[in-house]
């Protein structure tokens, strides 16, 4: 994992399959896909995050992602598309959210700073300009959640330093894909 000075250089972005809800408001997991892997990795390399990690406790599908992460970083794909193969260098396969956590503080010596995300307001949600102008002046590195599924539990927004405010279109309909909401946020904490 990178320790630079750069505020992202200091984050890292968690998919979390595990705990989230389902449309009855069950707690599920849920399946890890190939266009999340790619797409998401792809955008934390872009904006220069140290690390992309895939929350599953599921043996299979923790197996499925490191299968694919293994093709393009030395199988046929990482000489077939070298861009690919840097973006998916960032993935971690873990099995639970304190598995990141460990992770992140014992690269960078301290606990992070979680900061989660939802399609729902929240009471004190700080927007990611907020958010932005704190990360220069933050001692500890942030992971920063999405969920999948219906979203993440309570119990994940109950860990959280910071709860994001939705992204907002200009219609009712607020359903994006996790990969377009982990780009857009990206965008707004670290884009030029």
């Amino acid at each position: 994992m990178c320790i630079e000075t750069v505020p992202a250089a200091r984050v890292a972005v968690a998919l979390l399959h595990h705990p989230v809800y389902d449309k009855h408001r069950q707690v599920v997991t849920t399946a890890v896909t190939n266009l999340d892997l790619h797409d998401i990795a792809r955008a934390a390399k872009t904006f220069g995050l140290c690390r992309y990690f895939v929350v599953t406790p599921v043996a299979d599908q923790q197996a499925l992602a490191e299968r694919i992460r293994a093709h393009w970083l030395g199988g046929w794909g990482a000489g077939y598309n070298p861009k690919r193969k840097e973006a998916l260098e960032l993935l971690q396969v873990v099995p639970g959210l304190n598995d990141a956590i460990a992770e992140m503080t014992e690269t960078f010596g301290t606990r992070p700073l979680i900061a989660v995300t939802g399609a729902k307001g929240r009471p004190n949600s700080v927007t990611a300009q907020e958010l932005r102008g704190k990360l220069e002046s933050l001692a500890s590195p942030l992971l920063l959640l999405f969920g999948t599924g219906w979203g993440m539990t309570e119990e994940v927004f109950d860990q959280a330093d910071f709860v994001l405010e939705p992204i907002s279109g200009n219609s009712e309909y607020n359903h994006l894909s996790v990969r377009s909401a982990v780009s857009i946020y990206l965008d707004r904490l670290f884009g030029r």
